[in-house]
């Protein structure tokens, strides 16, 4: 990636933009969803629902969008939201739209038990089901097209992304880039983080009963989470589904399950940005300077931004989908500089 590039440092928004919580809280906001419903129309109009049939009877849903602008696509993106979050998600629906129009087509998937998708298995949704994602991954990778493959995710979902991207070559995916955007590192740190901030806790708790109780009433027949198990914290409730849905015996087992801290990513091969800004308050950003990266990994920290809101102005645009697009644009052409033997896909 030679070629000048966007860079953190240059994300700067207007004064009256430059509240972490604001950013945070207007990029899911019901304005910027009302602001990006043309694009979510474009969107819908070139996308294939379906679902994904997986090892062990696992399905997970998916939506395969197709890029009309070139006669050939530059490559496809496999896009992962954060907890709670969903494949519609605004910032989810406003990076596809922008890949779309650079020419990538996009693959969005939903984790087990987000979006409309809580029918689809018996056993709810935990951060440490990787084994399925990267599965999932391996099918969209393994799809027949033109140019790069690349994956991306938001909070959770780059959490889950550069996990992704640390197994593929060891599961022969074919992944040439990867983008975390504000990811979970340290889960232990990040829980205590959201039980310091009372409105962040608030509104994920609120987002979680509420998808708890939908899955329970699905398989009324299953004792999926308690009424007092409900009235919990996030730190009671997560330990009671740990204890009852996994075999880590220990919430700080599990939470350690799916960390990416210290040293974790150090064996990563795949070229990849961690894209945070040092005013996430869901995400220390002290977690992110004390992690050990491998050479082919950049670590980019911009001043504002919030959690994966980094937005430039009042129109809401997002400064992440210029970045990953010009990143994309760099891989390709590093690509395709490559002699025929020195790729993966010669």
């Amino acid at each position: 990636m030679n070629s000048p590039l966007p860079r953190a440092t240059d994300f700067l928004p207007p004064r009256w933009l430059r509240n972490a919580h604001l950013q945070s809280m207007l990029n899911s906001s019901s304005l910027r969803r009302a602001m990006l419903w043309p694009r979510a129309r474009m969107l819908a109009g070139v996308t294939q629902a379906e679902v994904l049939q997986l090892d062990g009877g696992v399905r997970l849903q998916g939506f395969h969008s197709t890029q009309q602008v070139l006669p050939a696509r530059r490559g496809l993106v496999l896009l992962l939201h954060g907890w709670e979050g969903s494949a519609d998600s605004n910032y989810m629906q406003a990076t596809s739209a922008g890949l779309l129009r650079a020419g990538y087509d996009v693959y969005r998937l939903n984790f087990r038990d987000h979006g409309d998708s809580h029918a689809l298995n018996p056993e709810p949704f935990h951060s440490c089901r990787l084994d399925e994602v990267v599965t999932a991954a391996a099918q969209v990778c393994a799809r027949p097209g033109a140019g790069l493959r690349a994956i991306a995710g938001f909070s959770l979902g780059g959490n889950f992304a550069l996990r992704v991207a640390r197994a593929a070559p060891a599961r022969g995916i074919e992944l040439d880039y990867a983008l975390a955007v504000c990811p979970v590192v340290d889960p232990a740190a990040g829980l205590r983080q959201l039980e310091q901030g009372r409105l962040y806790h608030a509104y994920f708790m609120r987002k979680w009963r509420s998808s708890l109780r939908h899955k329970q009433a699905l398989f009324p027949a299953r004792m999926l989470v308690s009424r007092e198990e409900l009235a919990l914290n996030m730190r009671g409730l997560t330990r009671a589904l740990v204890l009852r849905y996994t075999e880590f015996g220990t919430l700080d087992a599990y939470l350690d399950g799916y960390s990416i801290a210290g040293d974790r990513l150090a064996t990563l091969q795949v070229p990849a940005t961690i894209l945070t800004a040092a005013d996430d308050p869901v995400i220390p950003v002290a977690d992110f300077r004390a992690m050990q990266l491998p050479d082919c990994v950049e670590l980019d920290i911009a001043t504002h931004g919030g959690h994966c809101g980094f937005l430039t102005g009042a129109g809401l645009h997002s400064f992440v989908e210029d970045y990953l697009v010009a990143r994309l644009h760099a891989r390709a052409a590093e690509l395709a500089c490559m002699p025929a033997h020195a790729t993966r896909r010669a």
